[in-house]
C-alpha cells in the first residue's frame, strides 16, 4: 500500500475520516469529479481491526467472515489493497502466512526476470521514466531520438532479428509502448497521486511488463483505468503487477478483439438476452432505435463503471461486486491446483462464495454464467426506463440518458438492484444459456504461472 495511505490510517478503527485522506484529489480538478458518496462505516465497513483478527495465527483466513463485512460496507481504504489480493485470487484462504511469503517472493522474482527481458529492448523500462512517443515504425525499425517524458534518452536500443526484420510480436508490443504512455498521462490525473512522473512510470512498466507477457491481446486502451487504483493501493510494483494479471483474468475476454468481433460483444449480447427475458418491452423498445446490439453500454462493461462513478465509489463498486462474485477455488483455478468438487456443498462451504456466486451454485447452474457487471448494467437500463420510453428517439438519446448517471449512481443502491434483476431474469428464464464467462478455467488460454 502506498505510504500516502500508511500514513493516513495509523489510527485503525477510528480513522473513519474524509477519504481525501487517502485519495486526495488536486484542488484545480475537485469541481470536475463525481462526489463521491461511500464513507467507511463502523460496524459495516471492513475495518483494519476486523481484518487483522480473520486471520489464525498460522495465517488462515476466515474468508466467510471477510465476505460478509464487504457485502455489507466496503472495505476501509487503509486495507484495501491487501483484502484485495484475496478478492482477486492471488492467495489462497486457506494457507499460512509461511506459504504466502514464499509465494510472493517466488512471484516478485518472475515479475523482475520479465521486467529484465522488457529493459533489454527497451532501456527506459524500470528507469522511473517513461515515453509517449513512438520507439519504432510500423515495420519495426528504430526511431531515432524517441525520447521519455523527461530527457532525451534513447528508449530504443535497437535489436533488430533477422537482419533487421523485426520478429511480430516484439514490434506490435514496442508500438504499444507509447499508446500505454498517453493513456497514463490521462488516467487519474485529477489524483495528487499521479502528480509524480514516479508514480506515472510505475503504472507504465506494469502494463509494458503485462503486454510483453499476454502477447495474445498485448494493450488495449481500458487498461489503464483497471490497473491505475491497484498501483495506488500496492506499494510493491510486482505485487500490484500480479493483483492486475488476477484482475485482468476476469476482464481479458473484453479486451480481446479481432477484425470481425470486439472482446465485450459476447457480454453485450449477455445483456441484450437478459433485458429481453426481464423487460420485453424495453428491449423492443432499444431495437427500434437500432439499438439491439447494445453498444451504448460498452464503455461500462470495459472499464467496470470507472468513468461513471467517482474514484472511491469505483473501488467500492469494484470489491464489494468481487466479494458478492467471489467463488473459493478462484486461486486453485488459476494455480491449475484444481481437484474435482464436491456433488454437493455444505452450509459452511457455501458460505465461503459470495451471495452472487452463492446463488448460482444452489441453482445448479454450470461455472460458465453471466457477470454481475451485466446484470448491474441491466438494472441502471431498468432504473432509466421510463426515461427511455418516453423521451429516446435515437440511439443518441439513450447515449445522453444513459451519461445522465455519471456522478449520480448509488453503487450500493445499484448492487441491490442487480441481484434482483438477476433473480428475475433467473425465475423467468425456461433455460439458462450462458453467454459469458465470470471465471474462464486456465486451459482456455495461456496465463503466466504464479
Amino acid at each position: 500500500m502506498g505510504n500516502s495511505i500508511i500514513a493516513a490510517c495509523k489510527n485503525g478503527d477510528s480513522s473513519f475520516e474524509d477519504l481525501d485522506s487517502y485519495f486526495p484529489v488536486r484542488p484545480e480538478c475537485r469541481a470536475d469529479v463525481p462526489n463521491t458518496r461511500f464513507r467507511p462505516r463502523a460496524g459495516r465497513t471492513l475495518s483494519e481491526r476486523r481484518w487483522k483478527a480473520a486471520f489464525s495465527q498460522e495465517g488462515y483466513l476466515d474468508i466467510a467472515g471477510v465476505l460478509r463485512r464487504i457485502q455489507r460496507g466496503g472495505i476501509h481504504p487503509s486495507i484495501k489493497g491487501a483484502v484485495w489480493e484475496f478478492l482477486l485470487g492471488c492467495f489462497d484462504p486457506n494457507s499460512t502466512f509461511e506459504e504466502r511469503n514464499e509465494l510472493k517472493q517466488q512471484r516478485r522474482e518472475q515479475y523482475a526476470a520479465w521486467k529484465s527481458e522488457c529493459q533489454k529492448l527497451v532501456p527506459v523500462i524500470g528507469s522511473g521514466k517513461f515515453t509517449t512517443n513512438a520507439i519504432v515504425t510500423d515495420d519495426g525499425q528504430p526511431i531515432e531520438l524517441a525520447n521519455t517524458t523527461s530527457n532525451g534518452q534513447d528508449t530504443n536500443n535497437g535489436m533488430p532479428v533477422d537482419n533487421g526484420v523485426y520478429e511480430k510480436k516484439v514490434v506490435q508490443w514496442k508500438l504499444n509502448l507509447s499508446q500505454i504512455g498517453l493513456d497514463v498521462v490521462r488516467t487519474d490525473r485529477s489524483l495528487v497521486f499521479y502528480e509524480n512522473q514516479t508514480n506515472q512510470a510505475k503504472l507504465w512498466d506494469v502494463l509494458a511488463v503485462y503486454a510483453w507477457i499476454d502477447k495474445d491481446i498485448g494493450y488495449v486502451q481500458g487498461m489503464t483505468d483497471i490497473c491505475s487504483p491497484i498501483i495506488i493501493l500496492l506499494e510493491n510494483e510486482a505485487d500490484a503487477f500480479w493483483c492486475f494479471e488476477r484482475a485482468m483474468r476476469r476482464l481479458r475476454e473484453n479486451f480481446k478483439s479481432s477484425a470481425n468481433s470486439i472482446g465485450v460483444q459476447s457480454q453485450l449480447r449477455a445483456l441484450a438476452q437478459i433485458v429481453k427475458i426481464v423487460d420485453p418491452k424495453l428491449h423492443r423498445h432499444l431495437e427500434e432505435l437500432d439499438g439491439g446490439e447494445y453498444l451504448f453500454a460498452l464503455r461500462m462493461l470495459m472499464v467496470l463503471f470507472r468513468r461513471e462513478l467517482s474514484f472511491v465509489d469505483a473501488l467500492y463498486l469494484w470489491e464489494v461486486m468481487w466479494a458478492m462474485e467471489y467463488n473459493p477455488n478462484l486461486y486453485s483455478l488459476y494455480d491449475k491446483t484444481l481437484e474435482q468438487l464436491p456433488d454437493k456443498l455444505n452450509d459452511t462451504q457455501l458460505k465461503q462464495y459470495g451471495k452472487f456466486e452463492r446463488r448460482i451454485v444452489r441453482t445448479g447452474a454450470t461455472k460458465q454464467h453471466d457477470a454481475l457487471a451485466v446484470f448491474l448494467v441491466a438494472s441502471v437500463l431498468e432504473t432509466k426506463k421510463k426515461q427511455l420510453m418516453k423521451e429516446a428517439k435515437g440511439l443518441d438519446d439513450v447515449v445522453q440518458i444513459l451519461s445522465e448517471i455519471t456522478g449520480n449512481l448509488d453503487a450500493k443502491k445499484a448492487l441491490n438492484e442487480a441481484l434482483k434483476v438477476h433473480k428475475k431474469y433467473m425465475s423467468k428464464a425456461s433455460f439458462y444459456v450462458p453467454c459469458s464467462l465470470l471465471f474462464p478455467t486456465p486451459s482456455q488460454h495461456t496465463h503466466p504461472k504464479g
